[in-house]
């Protein structure tokens, strides 16, 4: 399964509309999982011409997006046998699980939040931070998403520069 992530879009704020781009990149993608800062429910509107979205609610989000149901303040998923957490904050305390505590974690963690693009491996946990198509490192202009692509055997991730 190919899935597109973005996170930090803050438009209308940062940017009119969601980069062209992002469309380019996301097609053939199965799922896009949008990590937070919407701020604007066209956002979500738009990236859904391209394939079904699910987002996590951003600190700087207004929490009447939570009125649409494809806006939560995390979402548990199970892709390809995987679980995935999406959510806007990047989980502080990961590597002090109990064994009772790890056999419940995740496999993947998509987040945002840092507008830092970065992948990394902790403790077995696939993090990605896709980091921001129009507000990278807090700079405006074309920035990054991510592809996630996710099987029976593994995931594997990449960062895309616009």
């Amino acid at each position: 399964m190919r899935v597109g992530l973005i996170t930090d879009t803050h438009i209308p704020d940062i940017a009119e509309a969601v980069p062209p781009e992002v469309a380019q990149v996301f097609q053939g993608v199965e799922l896009i999982l949008h990590a937070g800062d919407i701020y604007d429910i066209s956002v979500i509107d738009e990236l859904g011409k391209i394939a079904p979205v699910l987002a996590a609610l951003g600190d700087d989000d207004s929490f009447r997006l939570l009125q649409d149901e494809r806006i939560e303040m995390k979402h548990v998923l199970k892709l390809e046998g995987h679980t995935v957490w999406l959510v806007h904050e990047r989980p502080l305390l990961w590597y002090n699980l109990t064994p009772q505590q790890a056999e419940g974690a995740p496999d993947v963690i998509v987040h945002g939040h840092s507008h830092t693009a970065k992948i990394s491996d902790d403790n077995g946990t696939l993090f990605i931070g896709s980091g921001s198509p129009t507000f990278l490192n807090y700079r405006r202009g074309l920035g990054t998403v991510a592809i996630l692509d996710i099987t029976s055997k593994g995931a594997e991730a990449s960062i895309i520069r616009l």
